[in-house]
């Protein structure tokens, strides 16, 4: 029998009909599952599947075999299957995730690719987010053990795995993604954020050529306390600038990201830990340091909301876990930062009115930069707010009044 066969003939034992099954998250994603368990969907009968965090390929699904296919987070990989209606983008920040799959859309199975220790035991690989929460308790987990994911999982091993298989090389690998070189704008913008980080700081970034540039332009000692890990933090700790070990819920960069990983997780010092951790925004607010969170958007309007969902309809982007650091960063001693060139394909990236929902609130917004300058809302009025932001543009979108 093929290897889809042999586990697609796995996956029937497991797939029940009328059951709802959730693809693991993130780079890590089980790719060589999705073909067998559409067949045993279709099997089955009425399943229903969940997908969180895609941010490589679309997964090679058949939309058919499901009743109905929801995703918690979204990612390029899952845009087209949202799109053309196959599946339904479920709008919730990343804490409260694990929240909504421990009641309305609990699984009855997770799949998942795992890896094997130096003792031999089995833990999560590139990512753990909601994963974790779900085996604590007592979803059942069927997965591929792959020989080439990283060792990045803080937790304890993982009991009563169901393996369906091994994997090893690119098959088993998680994605990978490179980062494009910064733009005059993008280090514009990166000198005057890095001017706002003090020494000792907490920073939360996320993935892109933004990002990689203000982590770029850092030159005080700083802690990682993130959502994603991207190769941006594997320049800081060789550069001496990293305090201690940085905290994520999942890795997102190239093999250079995924070896340094796996080094600090074989030496007892994992780096990616549950999405409960790594997004309660009352352990974020109360860590020591202040925490600085570097986050970017697709566009901001006159009142400081902001859209990293998708304009005129697309499913470009996803909410994760962008307002969660926003909140905590500006309830807490530190800073919430938004960072943005001031025009994308020739448009200012201020508008009057969003072109998708409000992904985060205003009051949760303290500094606006971009590539002309850095506008501080702190402590400012509504209309006060609305000038200063018209002024950053240029007058790009007057303010009213």
């Amino acid at each position: 029998m093929s290897v889809d066969g042999d586990l697609e003939r796995g996956l029937t034992e497991l797939v029940a009909p009328g059951s709802r099954v959730a693809l693991a998250d993130g780079c890590g994603l089980p790719y060589a599952l999705a073909r067998p368990l559409s067949r045993a969907a279709a099997r089955a009968g009425g399943v229903r599947l969940v997908l969180g965090w895609v941010p490589g390929p679309a997964p090679d699904l058949d939309p058919d075999a499901f009743a109905d296919i929801r995703t918690v987070v979204g990612g390029p990989g899952a845009r087209v299957l949202i799109e053309v209606g196959h599946a339904h983008r479920v709008p919730a920040r990343l804490s409260a995730v694990p929240a909504l799959l421990a009641g309305p859309l609990r699984p009855d199975l997770l799949l998942a690719t795992v890896v094997r220790d130096d003792a031999g035991d089995l833990r999560f690989g590139a990512e753990v987010s909601w994963m974790r929460g779900l085996a604590e308790a007592g979803v059942p987990v069927a997965a591929l053990v792959s020989a080439s994911a990283p060792h990045a999982d803080t937790g304890p091993p993982l009991r009563g795995v169901a393996v369906l298989g091994e994997v090893d090389g690119p098959v088993g690998a998680p994605h990978t993604v490179g980062t494009p070189p910064p733009t005059d704008a993008d280090r514009a913008v990166a000198a005057a954020v890095a001017a706002l980080v003090p020494a000792g700081a907490r920073i939360q970034f996320g993935p892109g050529r933004l990002a990689a540039a203000l982590v770029a332009a850092l030159d005080v000692p700083v802690a990682v306390d993130s959502g994603l890990l991207a190769d941006p933090v594997v320049d800081l700790d060789e550069r001496g600038l990293l305090r201690g070990t940085p905290t994520s819920t999942a890795l997102y960069g190239s093999p250079r990201l995924h070896d340094w990983a796996d080094r600090l997780g074989r030496a007892g010092r994992a780096t990616v830990r549950p999405i409960e951790y790594t997004h309660d925004v009352s352990r974020l607010t109360s860590a020591p340091g202040p925490l600085v969170a570097l986050n970017t958007a697709l566009e901001i309007d006159l009142d400081g909301q902001v859209n990293v969902e998708g304009v005129a309809g697309s499913a470009a982007g996803m909410i994760g876990g962008h307002p969660d650091f926003a909140a905590a960063a500006a309830r807490g001693p530190g800073l919430s930062v938004i960072a943005l060139p001031s025009a994308h394909r020739g448009r200012p990236t201020l508008v009057e009115r969003l072109g998708g929902p409000v992904t985060t609130p205003s009051h949760d917004v303290d500094v606006v930069v971009t590539d002309r300058g850095t506008a501080d809302l702190r402590g400012l009025g509504r209309g006060e707010r609305r000038r200063a932001l018209s002024s950053l543009w240029g007058g790009a979108v007057a303010p009213d009044g």
